[in-house]
């Protein structure tokens, strides 16, 4: 798989990461993210150390941000605990929210042997709060796109919370309504990130088009 950087500097890397494809996996003989990022530092001689600021998951494509040093990697590690970076999202919904804007705050608790997260009573034992904002952007018969903005970082949080509030993501297989023909990974797009530079205290922002089949009809609207 050829890489897709976005932009590097002594600090960081910002790249593509496409559908299907694991942020980090232990799977011999898989192509990962980190692993495709480490060897590209080491044919550019550098040092091959590698901090993953967001992770996403292997079916949802997107930018995704790694810093190239322990220094970096802290202060942005910061700043995702700080809420100081912005991770926005473009969903595909199978059934339309019925308001066009709103702000889901769900506890979730995964299963690490099943590897599936569900919603469950705050009064849980290791339940995480999880909060998203999101607001629809187009509709299209019963599907509608919206931008979702991630307040926490949980795991399969999108596609849980849409789920459970009865708009499941397109094409997802393990929380939504099965397999729909032609697409094989939820339409879930990481499309934008923003933060500030470790170095030099610069605003960043990346943004990207989402490539997944599932949003199609609705790329011709941007």
């Amino acid at each position: 798989m050829e890489l897709n950087i976005l932009h590097e500097d002594n600090d960081i890397i910002v790249c593509y990461k496409p559908a299907g494809v694991a942020t980090q996996t232990a799977r011999l003989g898989q192509q990962d993210m980190d692993s495709l990022l480490r060897n590209h530092l080491a044919e550019n001689n550098e040092s091959t150390y590698l901090g993953i600021i967001n992770r996403l998951d292997q079916p949802v494509e997107g930018v995704m941000l790694f810093a190239k040093n322990k220094e970096a990697a802290a202060n942005l590690s910061e700043q995702m605990r700080t809420h100081g970076i912005g991770k926005h999202y473009y969903a595909v919904t199978d059934g339309i929210p019925e308001s066009v804007m709103g702000t889901l705050t769900d506890y979730l608790l995964t299963d690490r042997k099943t590897n599936i997260t569900t919603v469950v009573g705050k009064e849980r034992k290791n339940a995480k709060k999880a909060v998203l904002a999101y607001n629809v952007v187009y509709t299209r018969g019963n599907h509608a796109m919206i931008d979702v903005s991630l307040k926490t970082g949980r795991q399969h949080q999108i596609r849980v919370q849409m789920a459970h509030m009865g708009c499941p993501l397109l094409g997802d297989q393990k929380y939504g309504n099965g397999k729909v023909q032609g697409i094989r990974t939820p339409g879930l797009c990481s499309y934008r990130i923003t933060f500030v530079h470790p170095s030099t205290n610069e605003k960043m922002h990346f943004e990207i088009k989402p490539q997944n089949k599932v949003f199609k009809e609705f790329i011709e609207q941007f």
